[in-house]
Formats: C-alpha cells, structure tokens, sequence
C-alpha cells in the first residue's frame, strides 16, 4: 500500500529529520520519542484523528524514522507517509484503554530491541497526548534509558517555514477571510449563535480559490455581549442581540497549517467604550509591526504593543502573540516562540504569528487580530480583512 498523497517532497521530509537530528545532537540526545501530533505530522506526513491513543515517532541520530500506533491506524501511516513497511510499527488492540496493558510497553521493547535500551532518551513530556501512566510504563520497560524533556525540541525546527509551507498559509488565510465575509452576509440580530456557527463552518471546510478547508485545532471560539470578557467561550442558542458586541476567534486552515484571526463586530452604534478599545488596539499594533522585521525580537513587538495600549491607560497581562503553522486538536499555536516581556527570539523570515491583541475585562472585551508572515521588509498580512471593529447597522 502506497502513500495516496504527500503534502511535501520527500526531500523536505528529510531535510526536517536532518534538522531535528542536529539539534538531538546538541542536546545529547541518542533516540528521540515524538508525542505531539503536529510535530508527527510535520516530520513524517502521518495524518490521523487517531491521538486520542497512544502513537509517536522514533528518531534515531542516524537512520529512518520509525512511526509507532495503533494496529488498526498503521494503514493510515502507509496512506499518508513516507516511510517504508519496515518503519510502521505497531500495538494490538488489546492494549488500547486497558487497565492491565499498556503501549508504551510495546514501545519500550521496539526500542530494546534495536539496541537503545540504555540511551539518552528525548521525551516530549508537556505535551497534551503523553500522560503520567504513559512515561511510568515505558520508563519501567527501560530501566537503564536515561530520559531528557524534549517538549520543544522539534517544534522550534519547525518555526521558520519552507516555500510549500508558506504556500499553504497563504491558503489558509484566504479561508478565513471567506469565513468574515460570510459572517459579515449573515450577521443579524435574531440569528442564533448555533446557526451563526454552522454558517462559519460551511465557509471553513468548503474552502476557496483551489484551498480546501481542513478542520481547525480549535472549535470557532465567540465572545457575545458581557461573554466578551472571557476569550475561550463557545456558542450556544442564545440569539444574537442588537446594541451589543460579538467577536470571533476562528482560523482558516488548509491541510493542517493554521491562519487565525479574530475581529469584533458591533450591531448598532457602538459605545464609546468600545470605540476607546478600538483605536487603543489599532495605534499598538501599528507599533508592533514596526517592530515585526528581520533581527528584531519577540519582546520588542510586545513591548510596542504593551507601550501604545499605555498611551491610551490600557494594559494587557501575559502575552500577545504566538508563533503558528501546522496544528492539531487541542491548539493550533506551535507553543515555541510568543510575543512577551523576556521572549529574545530574534524574528526571521519565514516565521508566522498570530498578534493576538485581545483585551478582557470585566463585562466587555475587543479582539483585532492579525496573522503574518516575517518577510525582508515589512510583514505579509496573510489573512485580506479590514482591521477595524465592524459595525452592523
């Protein structure tokens, strides 16, 4: 059974394994145990719902790639990968939510019998799929394995993107662009936010321009009337109301690279509050972007951001920005570099952010976002909606 389609060349896929491999170098790091899904996919093409078991990829310094899962999901490694039989390996099913065995037994005696029993072990231990029961089974399977936390090893080679890769954001941007532009259409008072939903969805997977949509890492998040304070709110049948706020937390995603983008809509006049917010929010990330080219830092687009909301006797806690690309349930963020106080990350092109400005207070909350991409100049808006709150009248 062949790969049906690989999203890269091979030769990329190599030259991320080449990538990774110095960097295990660097650590002191003989065999390496990837858990998140993103960076599964991002080395080897594996793309799957199967996460919610147990499943990884082994890199060695030297050598092939070895994917390891569920029996019944080692057709999907053959669909979807690079990787030649011998490197798909597998548990039976019998090990699947069991009380009494557990995979990553299964894993340790792989990893035995190939002769690294008693290596540096890379785990990536702060990631949502590998749990305590998880490192307990297989550090009890290797008990002359030394383990080093490798949590963010392979995703800061991912932070700089190939030429495909940037391709494939572009597309996702569009996509999320088509999504405001149906909200926009169908955002009245009386449409109920489950119905508003379905409608962002629809625009989301049906894609545009030859990108088709994938499914976001995060559902579409809404913040309606004094739900506006809370950033990581879903919808429900509540009706949209006029004379209040709504904004969107969504992201267009095109096989498996994320473009999130946030915007508030107002139906009615808006209060002068909001209007306050809105140009505070505007004049920061004006000055964050001065800041978003080559050889300037992660801090310095924070603090630009953090000193205009000053100007306007706003503040914001923690950070404003993250790095993204390739994502998986639960978050599409690459969690390596964010826009914050003590962030030194020095921007490169081929990086991508989301300038995530978003305020929330008490009862109320504004979110103009922005995703990009670092380029020579000045930064590529990779999403084509206007930046401002949008009025319904």
């Amino acid at each position: 059974m062949t790969a049906t389609e690989l999203r890269f060349e091979i030769a990329e896929y190599q030259e991320r394994l080449a990538k990774t491999q110095k960097a295990m170098e660097r650590e002191g790091i003989d065999v390496l145990i990837v858990t998140d899904p993103a960076n599964i996919g991002w080395l080897t093409g594996y793309d799957g719902t199967s996460f919610y078991v147990h499943q990884c990829a082994i890199v060695r310094l030297d050598g092939p790639l070895i994917w390891f899962g569920r029996k019944i999901d080692a057709n999907g490694a053959r669909r979807t990968t690079y990787l030649d039989e011998d490197c798909i390996r597998f548990y039976e099913d019998y090990y699947v939510q069991s009380d009494r065995y557990h995979p990553m037994t299964v894993l340790g005696e792989i990893i035995t019998s190939k002769g690294w029993g008693s290596s540096t072990i890379g785990i990536e231990m702060d990631v949502p799929y590998f749990t305590h029961a998880a490192f307990a089974a297989l550090e009890a399977s290797l008990p002359n394995a030394k383990f080093k936390n490798t949590t963010r090893l392979v995703k800061w080679q991912r932070i700089v993107k190939s030429a495909r890769e940037m391709e494939y954001m572009r597309g996702a941007g569009k996509i999320v662009t088509a999504m405001y532009e149906r909200i926009e259409r169908v955002l009245r008072p009386g449409i109920k936010q489950n119905d508003l939903t379905a409608e962002i969805y629809d625009a989301g997977i049906r894609g545009v321009e030859g990108f088709w949509g994938d499914y976001p890492a995060t559902v579409p998040l809404i913040g309606a009337g004094a739900n506006a304070a809370a950033p990581h709110l879903t919808w429900s049948d509540r009706p949209i109301m006029p004379d209040e706020s709504i904004f969107f937390e969504l992201a267009g995603v095109h096989k498996r690279y994320h473009v999130p983008l946030s915007r508030t809509f107002y139906l009615g006049k808006p209060t002068q509050q909001i209007l306050d917010a809105e140009k505070a929010v505007l004049e920061g990330m004006e000055a964050g972007f001065e800041q978003l080219v080559p050889g300037k830092t992660c801090e310095d687009v924070a603090l630009a951001y953090f000193d205009g909301l000053a100007r306007h006797g706003l503040k914001k806690e923690g950070r404003t920005g993250y790095s993204i690309g390739m994502g998986y349930p639960p978050g599409w963020g690459e969690s390596s570099a964010s826009f914050r106080r003590g962030d030194h990350t020095e921007l490169k092109p081929g990086m991508c952010f989301h300038f995530m400005t978003g305020l929330w207070y008490g009862d109320w909350g504004i979110e103009i976002t922005e995703s990009l991409m670092i380029t020579k100049g000045k930064p590529e808006i990779l999403a084509n909606y206007p930046r401002k709150l949008i009025t319904i009248e």
